[in-house]
């Protein structure tokens, strides 16, 4: 598929059905997101894969009970690393990271369509209850929920786009 073509089909799904997703398909996915940019090529940015049904369900919880999450088969949390972004001090953390973890979610779910699946970007999550969920150290914080899988709906219908040209600015605001 072209890069041009996986853009315009990318949207976000909320309604899964439980086919399964290969775990080499996951596998390829992930080495993908990784190939984003990154500050410094520290690759800030950890990914943790959740099939287990009892975590999808305490992760959609957690998600202000957006029990979508939970339908898929598979949900990706994409992760920043304080501790890798740590020589770029406060900026790195409080953003460097943030960006890298937020490049490699796009390549997630670009190469989902590429594989004809569909996901939604994920950021409505109590966080500290994510991070207690999955064990993740203090230096280790969740940054976004990838559900993937198929769509149950044979077509959803497209989110409209403001025009470019009126968020658009040169020069100067």
């Amino acid at each position: 598929m072209e890069l041009k073509e996986a853009i315009r089909k990318r949207q976000s799904i909320r309604d899964f059905s439980d086919t399964t997703i290969p775990p080499l398909v996951i596998d390829e996915i992930l080495d993908y997101a990784n190939q984003a940019p990154s500050a410094g090529n520290l690759q800030a940015r950890d990914f943790i894969i959740v099939d287990d049904e009892f975590q999808k369900e305490q992760l959609s919880i957690a998600a202000n009970h957006q029990t979508f999450i939970a339908e898929a088969p598979v949900i990706i949390i994409v992760c920043a690393n304080l501790k890798r972004i740590s020589s770029y001090g406060k900026r790195g953390r409080e953003l460097y990271c943030i960006q890298d973890a937020s490049a490699a979610v796009e390549h997630i779910l670009l190469m989902a369509v590429d594989y004809g699946l569909d996901t939604c970007w994920v950021g409505a999550f109590d966080e500290q209850a994510v991070s207690t969920l999955l064990e993740l150290p203090s230096s280790i914080r969740p940054v976004a929920l990838i559900p993937l899988g198929c769509t149950k709906k044979t077509t959803a219908p497209r989110t409209k786009r403001m025009e470019t040209k009126l968020l658009t600015h040169h020069n100067r605001w």
